[in-house]
């Protein structure tokens, strides 16, 4: 991940935000990618009518604080937070309609709700994206703390998408979660991100990890989510991640 930098917020997304099932032409995933997903939620991801979360990212010299609400079924989004020019934004629309929105929406604000929907549900996004090479490469030891997981290793096309060459490391414990991850950008920005994933909650039936912490390229970085929440097809009810 780059996590945060304009205007590449992070290089995660390779086909869009689209929710398909796999197709009969993707390739074979190692049942350790239905292990996770499973135990995140992913089977239950079709009761959810709303997302709300804010994104938190800190490191040397920058701070950042991004709220969305977003709607699956749709694909709508509504962003709170700041431009590019620091001043207070509020906005809404489809991401279906892309091409009729403001530059700021189309260059920024989108680029920003794929970062952080993917840091709040990573595992979702691997599965759907069919086009990434997911491989169980057995136990190794973690990249920051003590002990070991079984590490699997997600790549992404060289060309073409979000996320040309991309790859992520998961290391996975014997629950299903994850731990710990790195990141490593392909083509010219070589990013590495290095995380722990921990605070794990509860929201409605999905699983979140609201605090990760490690580095960007050697330096210190810090990613928290605040106000998670999910509602339920058919009611009007927030459930709080807790």
């Amino acid at each position: 991940m780059t996590i945060f930098g304009r205007p590449r917020v992070i290089r995660l997304l390779a086909l869009g935000l689209v929710i398909l099932p796999a197709t009969s032409g993707a390739q074979q995933r190692p049942p350790i990618l239905e292990k996770i997903t499973q135990t995140y939620g992913l089977q239950s991801f079709g009761q959810i009518e709303a997302i709300r979360y804010t994104f938190n990212a800190e490191a040397p010299g920058l701070s950042i604080s991004r709220s969305w609400t977003w709607e699956p079924k749709t694909d709508q989004v509504t962003f709170e937070g700041k431009d590019k020019s620091g001043n207070p934004v509020k906005v809404t629309y489809q991401r279906s309609q892309l091409g009729s929105q403001s530059a700021e929406v189309k260059e920024n604000i989108d680029s920003g709700f794929l970062n952080d929907n993917y840091w709040l549900i990573l595992p979702f996004h691997f599965s759907w994206d069919t086009n990434a090479a997911i491989e169980d490469a057995g136990m190794q030891k973690l990249p920051q703390g003590n002990g070991s997981a079984e590490k699997v290793v997600v790549k992404y096309p060289s060309d073409g998408g979000y996320s040309p060459g991309d790859t992520w490391e998961l290391y996975v414990g014997s629950d299903g979660r994850i731990e710990e991850m790195a990141y490593r950008a392909g083509g010219p920005a070589k990013h590495v991100v290095i995380a722990t994933w921990a605070d794990y909650k509860k929201a409605g039936p999905l699983l979140v990890s609201l605090d990760h912490r490690g580095t960007r390229d050697g330096q210190p970085a810090h990613v928290f989510f605040s106000n998670v929440a999910v509602k339920l097809v058919g009611s009007n009810t927030w459930m709080d991640a807790r």
